[in-house]
């Protein structure tokens, strides 16, 4: 009897830490349970998959693709050149490495790699993390073998048979974060007797809620607060004086994302997806600032589905200037209102996500082998 060679697994998802950390959370379920397994990860050229994937020690390779400008600009009349490059290359990557099965979790280069995996009959799947599919996806919907989900009402868009509700994966030591208080407010040099807040702009950062911060830096001191803020590494060089002050933290990135949480009593984020799923299992007090720069403003739709439970508080970016100030002090004088949300938004979280994803995966594996 032959011996069954290992599994070839191929992973695409990147633009963001939003499409990147789950493939990495997927990729690495999926090496638990098939150590000898080969994968390969393709990204976005230039795009922060080619550092976060090798750091999370997987190869990858880089299409040359980008995202269509919602706006008319140049990059745009690009968009056709890498995109018909991206397809010729993908198809290389594919007949080289030969995948069992081919996993996309969203951003620019997953559209090509999984278009041509399905045209070459390779089980695939995605993971759609928001509320409201991109385009890509919503055309890959229709090609691949399975699509996980993290909301109901998805088949207005997808296949309802091929639908499987999931939720978005999530970093596992995230799940032990109630006992790591103690542990994160020492790792952020944070005072025991003030409040934390922690602020998170997404992986790149957010132009108006750290314009917002920046403003407001004054009064949480006098709310008795404390900030550990994640501006982004594109306004880092920006905002880094503020590391003077002694209330204030200033970071491009936060690298022990669980010992922040765990440090934090109140939390100012966007919307995206998988920071709303993560957030729902953490069970901290939540003011979204959804981005309203991003397609058919799905954000705002993923932080809805928290706020309409009386999960979170939300305040667009339109009102910060109005309410923002009226809505936190509220919320920090009500130990009432802290515990509804707290209570709230833990019954949303999904904890299982990544196994399950990574069930449906392991069918489709084996279902390549019959």
């Amino acid at each position: 009897m032959t011996e069954k060679k290992p599994y070839h697994i191929i992973l695409s998802g990147g633009g963001t830490g939003g499409h990147i950390y789950p493939a990495i959370a997927i990729a690495n379920e999926l090496k638990s349970r098939f150590p000898d397994a080969k994968f390969l990860f393709v990204g976005a050229l230039d795009r922060m998959e080619m550092e976060k994937v090798p750091q999370a020690g997987y190869d990858i390779e880089g299409l040359w693709i980008s995202g269509i400008q919602r706006k008319l600009t140049l990059k745009n009349l690009a968009f056709p050149a890498k995109l018909v490059v991206s397809l010729m290359r993908a198809r290389k990557i594919v007949k080289a490495f030969k995948p069992d099965v081919a996993i996309g979790t969203g951003g620019f280069a997953s559209g090509p790699l999984l278009q041509v995996a399905a045209s070459k009959g390779i089980p695939s799947l995605i993971q759609e993390q928001n509320s409201f599919p991109g385009i890509t996806n919503k055309l890959l919907g229709k090609k691949v073998d399975k699509i996980c989900v993290a909301y109901d009402g998805l088949e207005r868009f997808f296949p309802k048979n091929k639908l499987i509700k999931t939720g978005n994966p999530i970093r596992q030591d995230l799940l032990q974060i109630d006992t790591k208080s103690i542990q994160g407010k020492e790792a952020f040099k944070q005072n025991h007797g003030k409040y934390t807040l922690l602020v998170l702009g997404g992986s790149l950062g957010a132009r108006r809620i750290n314009e917002l911060v920046e403003q407001e830096l004054e009064f949480f001191q006098t709310q008795n607060v404390q900030v550990i803020w994640q501006c982004g590494k594109l306004y880092y060089d920006t905002y880094k004086t503020y590391n003077s002050h002694e209330h204030v933290q200033v970071h491009a990135f936060l690298n022990i994302m669980d010992l922040a949480y765990a440090a934090a009593d109140f939390i100012i984020s966007r919307a995206g997806a998988s920071s709303v799923s993560e957030l729902c299992v953490v069970g901290k007090p939540v003011i979204f600032i959804p981005s309203p720069n991003v397609a058919e403003d799905h954000q705002t739709k993923n932080a809805m589905a928290v706020v309409d439970q009386d999960a979170a508080l939300l305040i667009k970016e339109a009102d910060l200037s109005v309410d923002f100030e009226n809505t936190f002090t509220q919320l920090v004088s009500s130990s009432e209102k802290q515990q509804q949300l707290r209570t709230n938004i833990k019954k949303l979280a999904l904890v299982n996500a990544t196994n399950d994803i990574v069930d449906e995966v392991e069918k489709l594996l084996k279902s390549s082998r019959i």
